[in-house]
């Protein structure tokens, strides 16, 4: 039977929208779970953190996994463990249970992702991986845009158990469409290395929690001699013994360093990582922005967003076309470079009377530069990769986008409440604020301004991160099968 491409990757396609919907969904649902489920911002930062954590702790084996016993086999799995764990997550009753249920969603969410880009890998040739990145990567732009605006639509009118149920029907069509169109492709076998699956977990974990929690910690002491900047020193450490490790294992380690002989895997990985922490980070702040300060309901302040979704999933496809005739230096460079303007001005304009057509400016701008981000960048990491290799190379590569979403997460918690208290200070009200976020009140006319003050600084740190991706992707070659398309001419 002929494998027919296309339709595989269209299936594949459903449950990777799905999972990185996820990812973003949380966002636009801040106030209603710290309403609905009498928690604090940090808790329900978690909620979001815990998902991302989960997601990409396992990637770099869930790769290997697909090699070994086939994509299509360890995507079902994944499909299924996602979709009953998102039933568990709406009918939480506490936030530590909705918590504890968005692990087991990563985990599964973890199991899928690398097998869609292994598929196109091994499925589509080089001269139509562009496209395919282009439809892979419209997927990750819209999904991760259009989260916030179906999560406010679902909380205005079911309620925000309902940002999760929804998966449930979504997850079935996904397995069918999986199951009829996605071809059995030859596995490989691998050892799995399982220190370094160990190292690679206790490493991000300690420098995560260590961020994420440390002004809880006021910075400070978490237990007896443990400090949270130890716990992440430790991290560190525990990281640089995991790269150590994959250097000197003589088997087969977790993370093939040969990848990244390859420069522009290793410039990709780079970049990546500061898309997946600007995409998480940014939409925090914007959205309490525009809940708190401006008054709107989830699903008007998520339509905020409407011009951004639009045009980078408008653009995306037809920019995976232009990937084998421009260097990708070019398109990945621009894509970068406009999406760090757009945070900027969108950082500017975030007053409490700033009027909305003009907001909605770099708003679509930022859609453009999203379009020019992800199909580059994927096809760009696997242009050179042998298929033998796909797994291992598109878990690396997820398992970077998603360390920089879960670093992103952490962080913007830190950089917006130092914001907000450096703005609005306990004598100046902060503690009036606090309480207007954590119930769904009113905020005082005297503290609107310097909040939203607070909360536009907050989109100057995505925008920074993403100056540094610029740079990595300047340092692109030209893909080898580029050269070879252009020889004969």
């Amino acid at each position: 039977m002929e494998v027919q491409p296309w339709p595989a990757l269209w299936a594949l396609v459903i449950g990777f929208f799905m999972i990185l919907v996820d990812s973003t969904i949380v966002t636009v649902a801040t106030d209603a779970l710290m309403t609905g489920l009498d928690a604090d911002l940090g808790e329900v930062l978690w909620v979001t953190s815990a998902y991302l954590l989960a997601y990409a702790v396992p990637l770099l084996i869930t790769g290997r996994l697909g090699d070994r016993f086939g994509p299509k086999r360890i995507y079902l799995t994944g499909l299924t463990i996602f979709t009953l764990s998102s039933l568990a997550c709406g009918l939480a009753h506490s936030i530590d249970q909705l918590i504890a249920a968005r692990v087991v969603q990563g985990l599964g969410a973890a199991l899928m992702t690398p097998q869609t880009m292994a598929v196109i890998t091994r499925l589509f040739p080089p001269q139509e991986r562009g496209k395919a990145m282009g439809l892979w990567g419209a997927t990750a732009g819209v999904a991760t845009l259009v989260g916030p605006i179906l999560g406010g639509t679902l909380i205005d009118t079911l309620g925000w158990e309902w940002i999760f149920i929804i998966n449930v029907p979504v997850g079935l069509i996904a397995f069918v469409a999986a199951m009829r169109l996605v071809p059995a492709l030859p596995t490989q076998g691998h050892s799995f290395d399982w220190l370094g699956v160990v190292l690679s977990a206790v490493g991000l974990f300690c420098v995560v929690f260590g961020i994420e929690e440390g002004r809880s910690y006021d910075w400070g002491t978490i237990s007896g001699p443990l400090t949270i900047w130890r716990l992440i020193a430790l991290g560190v450490v525990v990281l640089g013994l995991f790269v150590l490790w994959q250097a000197r294992n003589p088997r087969e380690p977790l993370v093939p360093l040969r990848l990244f002989r390859d420069r522009n895997f290793s410039v990709a990985n780079v970049a990546i990582t500061t898309v997946g922490f600007a995409i998480t980070s940014m939409a925090f702040p914007l959205m309490l922005w525009a809940q708190v300060v401006r008054g709107y309901s989830p699903t008007r302040a998520a339509c905020l967003m409407i011009p951004m979704a639009v045009l980078s999933g408008g653009l995306a496809r037809w920019v995976g076309t232009l990937v084998n005739k421009i260097h990708p230096r070019v398109l990945s460079g621009f894509g970068l470079l406009l999406f760090s303007v757009s945070l900027f001005l969108i950082g500017l304009l975030m007053k409490p009377d700033t009027s909305i057509w003009l907001f909605e400016i770099p708003v679509a701008l930022l859609g453009i530069s999203n379009a020019f981000v992800w199909s580059p960048l994927s096809t760009s990491a696997t242009a050179n990769l042998p298929p033998q290799r796909a797994g291992a190379g598109a878990g690396v590569y997820n398992t970077t986008r998603q360390i920089g979403s879960v670093l992103g997460s952490a962080a913007i918690a830190v950089f917006m409440q130092s914001r907000i208290a450096a703005n609005l200070p306990s004598g100046a009200g902060g503690g009036t604020a606090t309480s207007g976020m954590s119930t769904g009140g009113p905020i005082p006319d005297m503290i609107r301004e310097p909040l939203s003050t607070a909360f536009g600084q907050s989109m100057w740190l995505p925008a920074a991160v993403l100056l540094v991706g610029l740079a990595a992707a300047l340092l692109f070659e030209r893909p080898a099968h580029h050269a070879r398309a252009a020889g004969p001419r």
